[in-house]
């Protein structure tokens, strides 16, 4: 296990960082995991116009969730969400970022 390793499992598991959520894939079972929530606004430029909105995103651990995928489900403290969009890995190959809507 390296360095960076170690440092992502501990965030994870941080009470004030990481959350449990459940995720299912299309047509798998249900797994309990850690997720660390970043519920940033986002701004957009559309042609001459900036849009503001609300963003939900997560991050996962690829040890965990090796190959999440639109369409899977999320649940977090009783609220559902599905991930939209491709999800993306970090530099490391140690965590995917996932933007999510209500399912």
């Amino acid at each position: 296990m390296s360095a960076f390793d170690a440092a992502v499992d501990l965030l994870f598991a941080d009470p004030n960082i990481g959350r449990e959520a459940i995720y299912t894939s299309d047509g798998g079972a249900p797994m309990l995991l850690r997720v660390v929530s970043r519920q940033a606004d986002a701004i957009t430029d559309f042609g001459d116009g900036r849009l503001w909105s609300e963003t939900t995103r997560v991050d996962l651990r690829v040890v965990e969730v090796p190959a999440p995928r639109p369409g899977d489900r999320i649940e977090i403290d009783g609220e559902a969400f599905l991930i939209q969009g491709e999800p993306v890995r970090d530099r490391e190959r140690l965590v995917w970022t996932v933007d999510l809507r209500p399912a």
